[in-house]
């Protein structure tokens, strides 16, 4: 049998871009001759990431639908068109035997030229609401799948959330001690780990530097970590970084895994990949969505919620005061931390990477 050829598409953020990554590390594992093809946008973080993962990265235009009359409006038929034809010859150039999406710009232009050409259409949609490329893909979509359910889209079995296999596969209580020195932490400390993902978040970073003096007080003692965001660095009055008993913070985390590792419990955003992400490894968290868009956070984090592996505060609410009161009781109450840990992982699903390879290998093959 001839090795077959994919065409991976998504783009923008490292939600769709974490993924696809995970997708073509499972399709490789499964057969090691598949060929794989990525598109994406000049503009997107995967101009940066794909490269470095050791694919193929071939770009297309960006074409967003703009809010409100203008000249961009007009001109999107044509720069649509033009999209898709440049899809279709990356595809042809490929020779595509399959396509996979999992959303974003990109994706819908690449659907559009695969079903010109009679290409098998597979979709993965990651978030708890389906964004409109996957809307209009899920329509002619040979396989669709799903990291929650409730997505409205058609036929889409919920497979969970492609990951790192270094995330998919963490024993957190074995990597635990290793995982704490090398972030800089007592490898025996009652752990909190904050962040608000790679861009940051001034709100839980100002919350949580107004509870230092109470987190530095902790009975019995506890530690931070506060990934704080690039070029977020808290400084205090001096200029220089700010330090505090049982306080470590760093811009960012190379390698996730780590931290959650590392943690007792999780201050984070609820992005669809973090709440996943969570539940597979089994780390009870304080979900805080970020409050704009058409409230995809909430949903997202959600089904957790409601399966015991979480809590969820509103962006207003999760203060100090929220920290000291909320966040410091949960933390001293390992009973409870444990039970919650049990009930994430109890939820959570490590094999969603392969699930999808198996999608994609079925459409391949006509199945």
């Amino acid at each position: 049998m001839n090795a077959i050829s994919v065409v991976l598409a998504g783009g923008g953020t490292a939600g769709h871009i974490s993924p696809l990554l995970a997708i073509a590390g499972a399709l490789s594992d499964a057969d090691p001759t598949t060929r794989i093809t990525t598109v994406g946008t000049a503009s997107g973080m995967e101009t940066r990431l794909v490269p470095a993962a050791g694919y193929t990265l071939e770009t297309i235009e960006r074409v967003p639908m703009p809010r409100r009359p203008s000249m961009a409006l007009l001109k999107l038929p044509f720069r649509f068109a033009r999209a898709v034809r440049h899809a279709g010859e990356i595809i042809d150039a490929a020779g595509a035997d399959v396509v996979v999406g999992v959303g974003g710009y990109v994706c819908t232009p690449v659907y559009l030229a695969a079903r010109r050409r009679g290409v098998p259409v597979v979709i993965h949609e990651a978030n708890a609401r389906a964004g409109l490329a996957n809307k209009v893909g899920a329509r002619f979509a040979a396989r669709v799948a799903a990291a929650f359910a409730g997505t409205n889209l058609r036929n889409a079995q919920v497979v969970g959330m492609p990951m790192r296999r270094e995330i998919a596969r963490l024993d957190r209580d074995a990597a635990r001690r290793e995982a704490r020195l090398s972030l800089g932490l007592d490898p025996e400390a009652t752990t909190l780990v904050v962040t608000g993902g790679s861009s940051g978040a001034v709100s839980l970073n100002q919350a949580l530097v107004g509870a230092l003096e109470a987190i530095g007080n902790a009975e019995p003692a506890i530690q931070v970590l506060h990934v704080t965001g690039r070029d977020k660095q808290i400084r205090g009055a001096d200029g220089a970084p700010l330090t505090a008993p049982g306080y470590v913070q760093v811009e960012y985390v190379d390698g996730m895994e780590r931290a959650y590792a590392a943690a007792d419990l999780m201050v984070c955003r609820s992005g669809a990949g973090t709440v996943c992400e969570l539940a597979a490894v089994g780390l009870p968290a304080v979900l805080v969505p970020l409050p704009i868009g058409n409230g995809e956070q909430r949903h997202n984090g959600r089904p957790l919620v409601d399966a015991g592996g979480a809590i969820m505060v509103d962006n207003a609410d999760f203060t100090a005061d929220y920290v000291r009161e909320t966040v410091l009781e949960l933390l001293a109450d390992a009973d409870r931390l444990e039970q919650m840990g049990r009930a994430a992982a109890g939820h959570g699903r490590r094999d969603a990477a392969e699930s999808v390879a198996q999608l994609v290998l079925e459409a391949a093959a006509g199945a």
